[in-house]
């Protein structure tokens, strides 16, 4: 992989930019697998190669959660605002609308 993640010149970023790059960058090819496997697993037929892939799929999400959370714990606004959009009920826009103005005070 060449350094096409940075949109910015990397030798003018200090190091905790280039860790914060480098592990959205991770999170991003998380998803990319992720949706991958959602298709193969859509189109294949054979069982076994199925569960195969399910595994897999499962292991990409603990990939991307692992690169969330520790994005989330060096940036407080946005674990502020997950905290109060996931995992609630409710329309996700309104939950979303409450949780940035919480972050705007």
């Amino acid at each position: 992989m060449g350094f096409d993640q940075y949109h910015e010149p990397p030798e003018e970023l200090d190091e905790k930019t280039r860790t914060f790059v480098r592990v959205i960058q991770s999170m991003i090819e998380e998803a990319e697998a992720i949706d991958w496997y959602t298709q193969r697993l859509a189109v294949e037929k054979d069982k076994a190669a199925r569960a195969l892939m399910k595994h897999t799929q499962e292991e990409e999400f603990i990939h991307f959660a692992m690169d969330l959370e520790f994005l989330l714990r060096r940036t407080p606004t946005w674990r502020t605002i997950m905290k109060n959009v996931l995992f609630k009920k409710g329309d996700i826009t309104k939950l979303a609308e409450t949780a940035e103005a919480e972050t705007e005070e």
